[in-house]
């Protein structure tokens, strides 16, 4: 590099270095009528988590506001200029819990919600979104379906994008070609569950923990009741389910507050008029047992479950912290200690509750070699049995603390985080501080009181076991060793 090259760039950096520090002290002047925020609020600054020890990392500072729309749907809006787009997800109690002796009505009739409306076809809405730069999404879980839309929010991207999209929520006419169709395709997954060990397996989990309870039948319904579901009970089910009072509108982008009440009060207007539908019913315990499925595989799959908590638990915290501790936060959990890194038994296991409306369950998960199923299984029955009665270690309530104060934020690094956990909190009636209120918990929790949760939700002689393999001679498990052991360069095919 020449003398003259090197002033050259020696004068480009002291150029940027003064725009820099020109606009840190714009940002500070425009800040400077902002309230003071808490000590985990927005930063722009990189943080070590070593230097951060037991304090929660910055995370976007989110100013949630909350209202009713004049036809009854729950509002939450976030507001955030930094993209000039938004993101809006509807959430209705329209999930598979709400079939009524007709699995699979809920999953269909969200799945054809974008398949048809007045003076369009599924090919014209799609193309009406692509032409817009909008992106339409929907899905549906046992509790709920929801249904989504990200557009840019200049007016003339976003009128016509909120046009569309009312229109598919509120006036879809499902379509006899496009029923018969989506029938075919499901019709043809229920023959690949048929080949899939896993798939079975949890089937005949949920069926067994929630017997004749909503929650009990599988979310896709099956290949007895799909084919008998008519265009009207879909029809019929939009118009109790998809109404105003049972939806949850979440908001997230470049929206002013007045854009914000306007865009919803578009949404719950076009849907249907009625009432809220009532909160699921808790299920019974169920008994515990084990069943097996015969599989021809080299592979078994255990699946250990007992029914857990609703999302509502107050133990809610100090079980997800111990359950990080326990299988659910991958490596270095005591189950993939123990069972995978010691012994080499498995690919990979987990641990986690399922929280819903009623009580989700807890459930644990490995596959292992058919020869080692006995084995591996009184493993993991030893291995909670243990965590219930002595709980976690000091460094591991610390590992897993300074872990999700990490991850934690991620929870909110976007828009569409954002609209999900918004979603999420309407829902399931969460305070508005949730998301301040839930790291501030976890921070604050000691070994007894992680303790106490476990053993008070969970107790090792109440589980029921699922194992789909192969019958074969069984053989004892090889001894742990602190050295690594060897593992599959792949999942394990069956």
């Amino acid at each position: 590099m020449t003398k003259r090259t090197g002033l050259r760039y020696a004068l480009i950096g002291l150029a940027l270095l003064i725009v820099l520090a020109l606009l840190a002290t714009f940002n500070n002047r425009l800040d400077g009528d902002k309230p003071q925020p808490e000590p985990v609020a927005e930063s722009t600054k990189i943080e070590s988590l070593a230097a951060l020890g037991d304090k929660a990392p910055s995370r976007r500072d989110l100013n949630i506001q909350s209202w009713k729309t004049s036809e009854g749907s729950k509002v939450l809006f976030v507001e955030a200029r930094e993209l000039p787009m938004f993101d809006l997800q509807v959430t209705f109690a329209a999930g598979s819990s709400r079939d009524e002796g007709t699995p699979g009505l809920a999953m269909l009739t969200n799945a054809m919600l974008n398949e048809g409306v007045p003076g369009k076809d599924v090919s014209a809405i799609a193309a009406g979104f692509e032409d817009l730069g909008a992106d339409f999404g929907n899905g549906s879980f046992r509790d709920m379906a929801i249904a989504s839309l990200r557009s840019l929010s200049a007016q003339e991207q976003r009128e016509p994008a909120l046009q569309l999209f009312t229109e598919v929520i509120g006036q879809p006419t499902f379509p006899e070609d496009s029923l018969a169709r989506i029938k075919n395709q499901l019709m043809a997954g229920f023959e690949y569950q048929k080949q899939n060990p896993g798939k079975l397996a949890s089937l005949a989990l949920y069926e067994r923990l929630y017997g004749s309870h909503p929650y009990g039948h599988p979310s896709e319904g099956s290949e007895q009741s799909i084919p008998g579901i008519t265009r009207a009970q879909l029809q019929a089910f939009h118009q109790k389910a998809y109404t105003a009072e049972n939806a949850v509108i979440a908001l997230v982008g470049d929206l002013s507050r007045s854009d914000a009440e306007a865009l919803a009060e578009r949404v719950s207007a076009a849907l249907p008029k009625g009432p809220a539908l009532p909160a699921i019913a808790q299920p019974k315990e169920p008994e515990p047992g084990t069943v097996h499925i015969e599989f021809p595989s080299n592979q078994t799959h255990i699946t250990i479950a007992q029914m857990g908590i609703d999302r509502l638990d107050p133990d809610y915290a100090a079980l997800y912290l111990g359950n990080q501790v326990f299988g659910g936060g991958g490596f270095g959990t005591r189950l993939m200690t123990e069972v995978r890194e010691k012994r080499g038994l498995t690919y990979g296991i987990y641990s986690g509750f399922s929280t819903m409306q009623a009580r989700g369950p807890f459930t644990i998960g490995m596959q292992t070699r058919a020869e080692l199923t006995d084995g591996s299984l009184q493993l993991v029955k030893d291995l909670l049995a243990d965590f219930i009665k002595n709980g976690p270690t000091q460094e591991e309530l610390d590992k897993a603390k300074r872990e999700l104060a990490g991850s934690f934020p991620l929870s909110t690094a976007s828009n569409s985080a954002i609209v999900g956990q918004l979603g999420s909190m309407g829902f399931y009636n969460l305070p508005l501080t949730y998301l301040e209120d839930f790291v501030r918990d976890v921070q604050a929790l000691n070994i007894e009181q992680v303790k106490t949760a476990m053993a008070k939700h969970l107790n090792p002689d109440a589980l029921v076991i699922v194992t789909a393999g192969p019958t074969v001679e069984q053989k004892e498990l090889p001894a742990p060793t602190d050295r690594p052991v060897p593992q599959p360069s792949a999942i394990p095919e069956h």
